[in-house]
């Protein structure tokens, strides 16, 4: 008698045991990256990456509740109560070296790509930050306190999900903040991996709090970085003195 159908996709589920690391080809995948946001008719997204001998080549983000036009801004409202709506749905994606791109989550075929691209920012006091809607995941007094001293008055965007890399990515936002809240937390890569190379290829920089590239080599988690500061190249630095400033007053 041949295996059921559900043995077969155990035994499947089963060979995905990969550890990581820094030699060979590996795919991250999180089906339902924002858990608490698929719950609650927020963002979520479903992600997948591609990383050869520890370096993120390729990386797919699908966020069915985002807004389908890469030209409406982010809201704080945007977190919640998007389920099934009219003109929501957009796939992210990047390939390292090729830039970033977007296209609608439309119903009988995929839609043409667009690029994307990071949005210039003239005055950081104008930008629009977002971050996690658990505070058991950043630290959003921190956040709070470094949006105090970079000038910006704007209201944090909570949402969930790798959803606030591909809105950052696309100029929806302008910069997103995860800040740590315990000194053993460590990040998983599968929680990063795609929105990281989608942000780079869109014109971002994107490192830990002390300014170093998050490094996917070292297995299944972020081991040897703390936080994640992604924002425009140009003024990710000051960003990132920021970030410091307030850290270290702690």
């Amino acid at each position: 008698m041949g295996q059921s159908k559900h043995q077969t996709l155990c035994l499947t589920i089963d060979k995905g045991d990969s550890q990581g690391g820094a030699t060979g080809r590996i795919w991250t995948i999180d089906p339902i990256d924002g858990t608490k946001g698929f719950l609650r008719g927020g963002q979520y997204a479903v992600c997948l990456a591609l990383l050869v001998d520890g370096d993120v080549k390729v990386g797919v983000l699908g966020c069915p509740n985002l807004p389908e036009s890469d030209a409406e801004t982010l809201t704080e409202g945007i977190g919640a109560d998007a389920t099934d709506a009219d003109g929501k749905g957009v796939m992210f994606s990047a390939v390292l070296g090729s830039g970033a791109h977007s296209r609608s989550l439309r119903s009988g075929g995929l839609a043409t790509t667009s690029s994307i691209s990071m949005k210039p920012l003239s005055k950081i006091s104008d930008a629009t930050f977002c971050e996690s809607v658990e505070a058991g995941h950043s630290s959003q007094g921190d956040a709070a306190a470094i949006a105090q001293q970079l000038g910006i008055t704007k209201p944090s965007v909570r949402m969930d999900s790798q959803a606030k890399y591909g809105s950052i990515a696309r100029g929806a936002g302008d910069l997103y903040l995860r800040l740590p809240v315990k000194k053993e937390y460590v990040e998983k890569i599968w929680d990063h991996a795609a929105g990281d190379l989608i942000v780079r290829e869109a014109g971002g920089q994107v490192t830990d709090i002390n300014g170093k590239r998050l490094d996917f080599s070292l297995g299944r988690t972020l081991m040897n970085n703390k936080g994640v500061i992604a924002a425009p190249r140009e003024v990710h630095e000051h960003v990132l003195s920021a970030v410091r400033s307030v850290l270290m007053k702690k």
